[in-house]
């Protein structure tokens, strides 16, 4: 178990997930507080670094595009104090970052993850019920409701109508943009029945008009990924492995340990032929059997 406490948070590795608890100062960013805890597993990653400087450093963790929803959602489009996968480091904390990075690098290496684009979620995304948004109004999702309601600054087209609600059955996409600069952001949920092309933000029902005058705006990017987790299928990506579980099923036998010793043998072999192929530098390679010998 590798584990390192900053005041921006909490980075746990036990071999096979990397669990992420955020800080609860003032400091943090409101997305990364309404997000929580994030499990991640080793089979979503694609990397891992540590970038230092003077006053300490960054840890960042690389997904592989298309695992979390949050990710899918922003588009990019996330500040870095508001990405739930980096942490910044102390100064006097960053040897234990690099072995973080040490720790993680060689699960990878040892599991073999590939770092391509998966064709389904591999985490679960936000919560539900989760609210978020700002400028003229406030959006929420219970897991099967949409539903959008209007502040004093909205357009008067919106409030006359009252609060809006509709299943997400009927939602073919849904798109998150923050303000930036002087251009305003938008939460817009598209849907099967709606106009083309879509009014603009502040005129559209079923639409946040996002100003950008406060970071909390940036929850409603947790709504939208609430949402693509569970649009219909073919209105956007797939989830994988993230519906209800289904009933447990019978214990699979456990591999003796002489299964175990030739796995982890061939693996050790694996590893020389991709070393002597240059695949694997000196370090990565001695850092990938370390981690194979301790398991044996």
């Amino acid at each position: 178990m590798t584990e390192i406490t900053q005041r921006d948070g909490t980075w746990t590795f036990d071999g096979e997930t990397v669990r992420i608890v955020p800080g609860r100062g003032k400091g943090i960013h409101p997305l990364r507080q309404e997000l929580g805890e994030c499990v991640v597993p080793l089979r979503a990653l694609a990397g891992i670094s540590f970038e230092p400087d003077r006053k300490g450093g960054r840890l960042r963790l690389r997904l592989r595009d298309g695992a979390c929803p949050v990710l899918r959602a922003a588009d990019g489009r996330l500040r870095d104090a508001a990405d739930p996968y980096q942490l910044t480091v102390e100064k006097d904390r960053s040897g234990l970052a690099e072995y973080f990075v040490d720790e993680v690098r060689s699960a990878l290496l040892v599991e073999q993850v590939p770092t391509g684009a998966v064709d389904g979620f591999l985490l679960p995304g936000p919560a539900v019920p989760v609210a978020g948004g700002g400028g003229d109004g406030t959006a929420s999702f219970d897991g099967e409701t949409v539903r959008l309601t209007w502040n004093w600054k909205a357009n008067e087209v919106k409030t006359s109508g009252g609060p809006v609600a509709f299943p997400v059955s009927e939602v073919t996409g849904v798109h998150w943009v923050p303000a930036i600069g002087l251009e305003n952001g938008h939460l817009r949920f598209v849907r099967r029945e709606g106009p083309a092309p879509a009014p603009a933000a502040e005129d559209d029902p079923y639409s946040l008009d996002l100003w950008g005058l406060s970071k909390k705006e940036y929850t409603a990017a947790l709504v939208a990924a609430a949402v693509l987790v569970r649009l219909p299928a073919g209105a956007g990506p797939a989830p994988a492995e993230i519906t209800a579980p289904a009933a447990p099923a019978a214990p699979a036998p456990a591999a003796s340990s002489g299964d175990d010793h030739d796995v982890l043998l061939r693996r050790l072999r694996e590893l020389g032929e991709l070393h002597r192929s240059g695949v694997l530098t000196d370090d990565e390679f001695s850092a990938a059997k370390q981690a194979v010998l301790k398991r044996l």
